[in-house]
């Protein structure tokens, strides 16, 4: 990465309050990871559940009985025995070191399984579903994910057609997520469906996540990246098949996405700021035709060139210039 990705100064009280306020989510019913509508966040709550009361076994006793001490070992109490030669007590060392030792190992048994089980390159496949009880009604969706600053941009190469701001998902169907940014680190999570994965220039990630019920949720950077930072949150909706096909045709016949269009939306700048620079006027998400379905790979390929992106071809810097920002071809 170039000097450019230098981390930005602190976010302002008016970009937290614009995001407070923001309509695309205040008017929306948002499910966190407490509310999960698909079987992996499902299972990840479980988890957390657990992990929490089991620990709570080491925890609980020091919490209680520090207070119950003091007491006990007041100055005032003449009941209590005073030992100044005690040092060392051997039921005692069993019982501190023993239990947390078993909940480590446990632990550690437990949760090893559930990473392999919920590992997020996994795809969700028949085996998956019927490991966990959920269904499977059809295909899996593919979505292209770029972090830009501070906006996140869906692609769906299959389907021609990609959104800024909003993430649709077909109930019932896997989405299939390959993840980068164009701009400096950043981690996505979707925290009613799955967890996060980081995403960095020049590289791919994947994260893989169903929903089993209609529901939002919020797509939301958990990397902090500069002033627009609180604005990077994104509603994540699943819904009916028929209305995703809906979804989906509206889109189609939206304005179209090519090379020269993300270079004008990848400049710094919340959707709202991308409408103003293509001139979209209106509010709220931004839709597109796909007229470069190898879009996501030459976003890539920007950085694995083997020489530095130069400031004004890289998104995110103060000295960017779309005009100065060509993406490279890559091959079929």
């Amino acid at each position: 990465m170039s000097t450019a990705q230098a981390p930005r100064a602190a976010a302002g009280p008016a970009a937290l309050a614009a995001f407070l306020l923001s309509p695309s989510l205040a008017m929306a019913q948002v499910d966190g990871f407490l509310v999960p509508f698909g079987p992996v966040a499902e299972a990840q709550r479980t988890e957390l559940i657990w992990t929490t009361a089991i620990t709570m076994i080491a925890i609980l006793p020091v919490l209680v009985g520090t207070p119950l001490i003091l007491w006990w070992f007041r100055r005032g109490n003449t009941k209590a025995t005073y030992r100044p030669q005690w040092h060392f007590d051997t039921k005692l060392e069993i019982l501190m070191w023993g239990g947390p030792t078993l909940i480590i190992i446990a632990l550690s048994i437990w949760l090893t399984q559930a990473v392999f089980r919920l590992d997020p390159y996994r795809e969700i496949d028949a085996e998956m579903a019927q490991g966990m009880n959920f269904e499977i009604t059809g295909a899996p969706v593919a979505i292209e994910v770029v972090g830009l600053d501070w906006k996140w941009l869906f692609i769906y190469p299959e389907e021609g057609i990609a959104s800024v701001g909003e993430m649709v998902i077909p109930v019932g169907r896997p989405a299939t997520m390959r993840l980068t940014t164009d701009t400096v680190m950043q981690s996505f999570m979707a925290p009613g469906l799955a967890g996060q994965i980081y995403t960095m220039a020049g590289m791919v990630t994947r994260l893989q996540m169903i929903a089993e019920r209609p529901g939002t949720t919020v797509g939301e950077n958990t990397q902090y990246n500069g002033t627009g930072f609180p604005a990077q949150r994104a509603p994540v909706r699943a819904v009916p098949p028929e209305d995703y096909a809906r979804w989906l045709d509206n889109a189609r016949d939206a304005p179209a996405l090519d090379a020269e269009t993300y270079a004008v939306l990848a400049h710094s700048g919340d959707v709202a700021k991308a409408r103003e620079d293509l001139d979209r006027p209106g509010d709220g998400p931004l839709v597109f035709s796909l007229a470069d379905p190898r879009l996501f790979d030459r976003i890539v390929a920007r950085y694995r060139r083997g020489e530095p992106v130069e400031p004004e071809a890289q998104p995110g810097s103060p000295l960017y210039r779309p005009d100065r920002a060509p993406l490279p071809e890559v091959s079929r």
